[in-house]
């Protein structure tokens, strides 16, 4: 099944500069959001988010709290008409050098062996950081850049809905 890989922060909701989401009071959806996953949904493609959440190893949320915007996140999609597949999140600091903090791969690793159905030629992974980016090239997946940013990216869209409508063909 064709996959897309989705990045939260910046993509999918607002990015707090300088800081984090930390409740369902800060979490914000960028325009057209909800529109772009179910149009992914509606054309047959597994959404799974992929997002690195450092603000619990820094102790300023708890894995709870993150549940919490998630499910909200989650409830609001689904009454959008879209749905999300899966949520892989990585709660480490930077500094834990562990394998499942973007750049690092371990998120599609575990992504793999859960959907054994998956082919990477077939997927992308859309985000607005030179992370994200990275994490394609490294898993063998298409990046898809949202934002202005000047990344080596293999597609550039000014949001999600633009990149998703290409990739559908909407």
């Amino acid at each position: 099944m064709n996959t897309i890989f989705i990045d939260r922060d910046g993509v999918i909701n607002k990015r707090l500069i300088g800081d984090y989401v930390k409740n369902i009071n800060e979490f914000e959806f960028l325009d057209g959001v909800i529109e772009a996953i179910r149009i992914l949904k509606k054309n047959g493609y597994r959404v799974i988010i992929i997002t690195n959440q450092q603000g619990i190893g820094k102790g300023l949320m708890t894995l709870e709290d993150l549940e919490k915007i998630h499910s909200f996140m989650m409830k609001k999609i689904k009454e959008g008409g879209g749905d999300i597949d899966r949520i892989y999140f990585c709660p480490h600091l930077e500094t834990d050098n562990c394998n499942c903090r973007k750049p690092k791969t371990g998120m599609i690793d575990q992504a793999l062996k859960d959907y054994p159905d998956i082919k990477k030629e077939d997927c992308f992974m859309i985000g607005d950081t030179k992370s994200d980016i990275e994490l394609a090239k490294n898993a063998g997946l298409k990046s898809i850049l949202i934002g202005d940013e000047e990344l080596d990216s293999d597609l550039k869209f000014s949001s999600l809905l633009d990149a998703v409508k290409f990739v559908c063909g909407v």
